[in-house]
């Protein structure tokens, strides 16, 4: 090649090398550093979507105060799927959401039977981290835990292991379980039985009842109950039966002839569609009440929430807060979108709570440090819907089971 041409090629480089500069400083910001991308899957049809919108709402609510600041120069972003209740669709949407929209972490869901199938099948095997945020069996990060999976929610044996206080503290002595029969309602049954056995070993199960998720006739089996002279029932329902078990209970004035045990029924999120037609003492647990205690954290959040959506926040708008919560500090002490520093960072994280100090990220089993409050359904003239009176407070460390425990259910020393 000659001078000339030599000279048209340099030429021709620096052009193109011109050409590239200009095309990366007029590169659109969404291109050099993309959103953080959560994919969520839940169900948002059904009875179960009032709980599901909510915990939305809350996560939404979160990323309103994020986004103002960004993480790591990014906005997060989010996009849903609706599970219909199924588990083959959540875990469809998941690979979905995945393969085709490369999230960088999954949320979700209320289904036990769908967190642990997608935990499994999706976070586990693609590396994924999943955030579950309602979903209560505690297999989800006990037997069944691992890596990619986390809890931003309390799970059946911290429930169970309260239960087991509570009624340990009453005189009754003839129970019978019911519930759903799928993996909720039996993972809630077997904690709050195991507890609450260790705790009075004379008390004696007389009986069990399971129907189907979303049942519409329970009068047959809370007759059953009735008749078998139970003096206490553990009612372990989910989000598709809690309200008709409560109405039922209303309608054959239960709580007069045996008394009704049912986690998260003494909560806003279940009661506020009853108004006042739900049942007063009915007892009941909960991880979050947006009137106790009365802090000035828990007074900012819920009257943010109330003014955002109309009405103070239960238990799942609590949840989708501080897990955004989560997913922001946890990308911004990573320092980048790599997943697996992202899992790293958010073992043992803790984060400003709403219900004042801080929420630990547990780092031995990915579940989040929780307090429970025991109380009982009762009217008050402040609300027009049943709130929880008599409220005792169970510290997350009083509830919660060991490492030491989690490690032997997963089969290690």
């Amino acid at each position: 090649m000659g001078k000339k041409g030599k000279k048209f090629l340099s030429v021709g480089v620096l052009l193109m090398g011109g050409l590239l500069c200009l095309s990366l400083l007029f590169m659109p910001a969404s291109a050099q550093a993309r959103n953080i991308k959560v994919g969520i899957i839940d169900c948002y049809s059904g009875p179960a979507a009032v709980y599901c919108n909510e915990a939305l709402n809350g996560f939404k609510l979160a990323l309103k105060e994020i986004n103002k600041q960004g993480v790591l120069g990014r906005k997060i972003e989010f996009t849903t799927r609706d599970t219909k209740f199924k588990v083959d669709l959540a875990l469809n949407m998941a690979k979905e959401l995945v393969m085709r929209e490369n999230v960088d972490a999954l949320a979700g869901t209320i289904n036990s039977g769908a967190a642990l199938a997608v935990s499994e099948a999706v976070a586990k095997a693609e590396k994924i981290p999943l955030l579950v945020w309602i979903s209560k069996s505690e297999r989800i990060t006990g037997e069944k835990g691992h890596r990619y999976v986390f809890s931003t929610g309390e799970n059946t044996a911290m429930a169970g292991k309260a239960a087991g206080v509570a009624l340990s503290r009453k005189p009754y002595k003839k129970y019978w379980i019911a519930g759903d029969d799928y993996e909720y309602g039996h993972a809630m049954a077997d904690a709050a039985w195991r507890n609450l056995k260790a705790l009075r070993p004379d008390v004696k199960l007389i009986g069990k009842s399971w129907w189907k998720p979303g049942e519409p006739d329970l009068v047959p089996y809370f007759t059953a109950i009735v008749a078998a002279k139970a003096e206490a029932v553990i009612l372990c329902t989910g989000g598709r039966s809690m309200a008709n078990a409560l109405k039922t209970i209303r309608a054959m004035d239960l709580t007069k002839k045996v008394v009704p045990w049912i986690h998260t029924a003494t909560e806003i999120a279940v009661l506020r569609s009853l108004g006042p037609g739900a049942p007063e003492g009915v007892l009941g647990t909960s991880d979050y009440l947006f009137y106790y205690p009365d802090t000035p954290e828990n007074r900012a959040f819920a009257n943010a929430f109330k003014s955002a959506y109309g009405s103070p926040p239960g238990f799942p708008g609590f949840h989708g807060y501080i897990t955004a919560k989560f997913i922001a500090e946890g990308f911004r002490k990573a320092g980048s979108l790599n997943k697996e520093k992202f899992i790293d960072m958010l073992e043992g994280l803790k984060i400003d709570s709403p219900v004042g100090g801080k929420l630990e990220m547990r780092a031995c089993d990915h579940q989040v440090v929780l307090p429970i409050y025991l109380g009982v359904t009762k009217k008050v003239p402040q609300y027009n819907f049943l709130i929880s009176a008599d409220n005792i407070t169970l510290s997350g460390d009083e509830v919660m089971p060991s490492c030491e425990e989690i490690m032997k259910a997963r089969g290690k020393k």
